[in-house]
C-alpha cells in the first residue's frame, strides 16, 4: 500500500512536471527503461498508454542493461543472472540478463513492441489529441510523425550532409503551428533546441 502511493505521487509529479513544460512551449522526449525488478509483461502496454495519455511527442525506450563496473552488473553476476558477455549486444536494445518476472525473450519483444504501438499513426493522433489547443495538437502530430514516420527521408539527408538546410525549415513550420505560444512572453530562444527530455522509469 505504501509502495502503491509512492508510485502514485511519483506518477502525479511527471505528469506535473510534463504539463508545465508544454504550458512553456516545450516539448517533451520521454525516455523509459524496461527491466526493472518489479516489471512484468504488462509494463509494456501501461508505459505507452501512459506516455500517449500525457500527451509526450517523442519516446525513446530502453531495455536495462547491467554495464560492467557497474553495482548493478556486479548484482547481476552474483545472482547467477548474466546471459552471456557478448559485449556488442550491451547496446539498451538487447536482453543480456535474466528478468525477476518474465523471460529475456519476454523483455525484448516487450521492448520493440513499445516503439510500435508508441508510433502508430493512431498513438500519434491520441498523443496530440491530449494537448488543449489546436495549434498544439498540430505542432504535436507535425513532429512525431517528422521524428519516426520520416525517417527513411531523414537518412538521405543525413547521408547527404544536408542537416544544416533543414533545421530551418523545421524550426520555421514548429513555430508556424505554435504561434499562440508567443502571445505568453515566453523565451523563443529555447525553440532552437532539441525538445526536453524526461527520463521516466514506469513500473
Amino acid at each position: 500500500m505504501r509502495e502503491q502511493r509512492k508510485f502514485q505521487n511519483l506518477n502525479r509529479s511527471y505528469s506535473d512536471a510534463i504539463r508545465r513544460l508544454h504550458g512553456l512551449g516545450i516539448m517533451v522526449n520521454g525516455s523509459f527503461v524496461f527491466g526493472m525488478d518489479r516489471d512484468d509483461p504488462d509494463v509494456f502496454e501501461r508505459t505507452v498508454e501512459w506516455a500517449i495519455s500525457q500527451g509526450i511527442e517523442t519516446a525513446t525506450f530502453h531495455i536495462l542493461t547491467p554495464y560492467p563496473g557497474t553495482p548493478l552488473y556486479q548484482r547481476m553476476q552474483e545472482q547467477g543472472r548474466l546471459l552471456h558477455q557478448n559485449w556488442d549486444l550491451y547496446d539498451t536494445r538487447h536482453t543480456v540478463f535474466r528478468p525477476a518476472r518474465m523471460s529475456p525473450q519476454q523483455l525484448e519483444e516487450g521492448y520493440w513492441r513499445a516503439y510500435r504501438d508508441f508510433y502508430r499513426w493512431g498513438a500519434i493522433t491520441r498523443g496530440a489529441l491530449a494537448k488543449e489547443t489546436w495549434p498544439g495538437r498540430a505542432r504535436h502530430f507535425a513532429y512525431a510523425v517528422g521524428w519516426k514516420k520520416l525517417e527513411p527521408l531523414w537518412d538521405l539527408v543525413l547521408r547527404a550532409r544536408r542537416v544544416a538546410y533543414m533545421r530551418p525549415v523545421l524550426e520555421r513550420v514548429l513555430l508556424g503551428l505554435d504561434r499562440h505560444h508567443q502571445r505568453q512572453h515566453v523565451d523563443w530562444t529555447a525553440r532552437s533546441t532539441p525538445p526536453v527530455s524526461l527520463k521516466v522509469i514506469q513500473s
